[in-house]
């Protein structure tokens, strides 16, 4: 005769044997699922510190652009000024324009250098993923 007591030693009926599988069913989905929601986490603020990271070069763009902008500025009508002493001033504002165009093909080859740095991929949401995927090949190594 079958118990249905849980006590150690004592047998089980087939209903316990189907409700301890369909609970360890059950475990298993709430521990992935559980499991998913922390990666999908992980992934998020990844993400929103690679914005972060983008967002302050960009903001180092817009600075830089507009210190640039008035020292330029400045620094040309100098240079012009100075140049119209020994040239004409034709002369002198296209050998101005000239120099700037040198600095800011230099400025844009470093700002792509900064944005190509940047990383899209959450390397560490698929390193534990991949990590997760090892132990459930083999979860008892």
């Amino acid at each position: 005769m079958a118990t249905t007591s849980r006590q150690p030693g004592a047998t089980r009926t087939g209903g316990e044997q189907n409700g301890s599988v369909g609970r360890m069913i059950s475990e298993i989905t709430t521990d992935a699922q559980h499991l998913v929601r922390q990666e999908v986490e992980l992934a998020k603020a990844e993400v929103r510190q690679e914005v972060g990271r983008a967002g302050k070069a960009a903001g180092m763009f817009g600075g830089a652009g507009f210190a640039g902008y008035m020292v330029a500025f400045f620094l040309s009508l100098a240079l012009m000024f100075g140049l119209a002493n020994v040239l004409d001033a034709g002369w002198a504002g296209l050998i101005t324009a000239g120099l700037w165009a040198i600095v800011g093909a230099a400025l844009f080859i470093a700002g792509r250098a900064r944005m190509r740095r940047l990383s899209a991929t959450p390397k560490q949401t698929v390193e534990t993923l991949k990590e997760d995927a090892r132990w459930a090949r083999h979860p008892t190594a």
